[in-house]
């Protein structure tokens, strides 16, 4: 059987309080209503999505409007886009979303990299990993 919908009482809320969905800025960390945001992707070689790889090496920012937008797109721009940097954030997706070992033709399958690629990116990652040494 089905259920029937309670009523609203008149002059209630038409939204319920828990629909009301905030964003945070990322520059000053306010929050605001989620259909007040600004939002638009910037390029980012550290960023890689869990599920959606065609989004790689863009990052969504949001900002509370338009001037905090351009600042944040602004300290994006400035940052350099290192293509061996988002090739060890794919093998690190690959790596953390399913098996622990893989071979080097699995790992190339698993993000679409060819072993010159995966090995410049082991190369890039083993030397940011630890801190330089004066």
């Amino acid at each position: 059987m089905w259920k029937r919908r309670k009523t609203r009482r008149a002059g209630t809320d038409a939204r319920p309080a828990e629909a009301l969905r905030l964003e945070l800025c990322d520059l000053c960390g306010v929050t605001f209503p989620e259909d007040e945001a600004v939002r638009g992707y910037v390029p980012d070689s550290s960023s890689v999505r869990p599920a959606h790889d065609w989004f790689d090496g863009l990052r969504l920012i949001t900002a509370c409007g338009d001037a905090h937008f351009a600042v944040v797109r602004d300290k994006y721009r400035l940052r350099p886009f290192v293509v061996e940097e988002l090739w060890a954030a794919k093998i690190d997706r690959a790596l953390t979303s399913g098996p622990p070992a893989l071979t080097m033709v699995q790992l190339g399958c698993r993000t679409g990299l060819h072993e010159p690629q995966i090995r410049r990116a082991i190369a890039w990652h083993n030397e940011h990993l630890h801190p330089q040494w004066p």
